[in-house]
């Protein structure tokens, strides 16, 4: 009995802490209120193809309208369905969504342990705008750091956006403004280009592990 109260304890201190973003990122507090999660029955969850991650290289996949989707209340269009190690430590997940022809994915992410229970919900504000970089280009970005609990071999993370999403957009930086303030000239006046959100889009996933802990993603019994 004490194990399982200690192991509930241990869930909701973590679930309790802040998220950290990536290091160019304003800081942003996203509660883990799995109420606000869309609910999606055990059934569906297994018929899904869960594309196994290898943490030694970034990879990439490209979302479409004839890629899988769910009949769910809550989500909107194809979804991405990763398979994570939950043996080796902390996990460090880059999740990057490009913008490409003023259009973007907008992400949400559910958690999920190695029983296919919700345990860590990350909403699309989570994700915030990035300008391009030497390697990069304009993107939505998050860093979700993940625990997984002891004796589990994988969690999962399900990657979809929403008909609220759908309904927004993303104001980019315009070039020459970026161009600009890199090289301590004057900023023109112009417009910044604004991205719609899409159901299509090209979403990257970079993993990497560590011993240290943050957000645990395990049963409370």
């Amino acid at each position: 009995m004490k194990k399982k109260t200690l192991t509930a304890l241990c869930l909701s201190a973590a679930l309790l802490t802040s998220l950290a973003l990536p290091a160019h990122a304003e800081i942003n507090l996203v509660p883990q209120d799995l109420s606000a999660a869309p609910t999606i029955p055990t059934a569906s969850l297994q018929r899904l193809s869960w594309q196994p991650v290898d943490t030694s290289r970034p990879q990439s996949i490209s979302l479409s309208q004839s890629g899988t989707q769910l009949d769910v209340s809550g989500i909107t269009g194809p979804v991405a369905a990763f398979s994570l190690p939950a043996s080796q430590g902390e996990l460090t997940v880059t999740l990057s969504s490009e913008v490409a022809h003023n259009q973007v994915f907008a992400p949400n992410v559910l958690v999920l342990d190695e029983n296919l229970r919700p345990a860590a919900w990350f909403p699309s504000r989570f994700f915030t705008y990035q300008q391009p970089g030497v390697m990069s280009a304009d993107r939505l970005e998050g860093v979700m750091k993940l625990t997984p609990a002891l004796g589990q071999q994988k969690i999962y993370l399900l990657v979809f956006t929403t008909a609220q999403d759908l309904g927004q957009t993303t104001t980019l930086v315009d070039p020459a403004k970026a161009y600009a303030r890199g090289t301590g000239h004057a900023v023109p006046d112009i417009p910044d280009p604004v991205a719609r959100h899409g159901v299509d889009g090209k979403i990257k996933l970079k993993v990497s592990t560590s011993s240290a802990s943050s957000i645990l993603v395990g049963p409370l019994f």
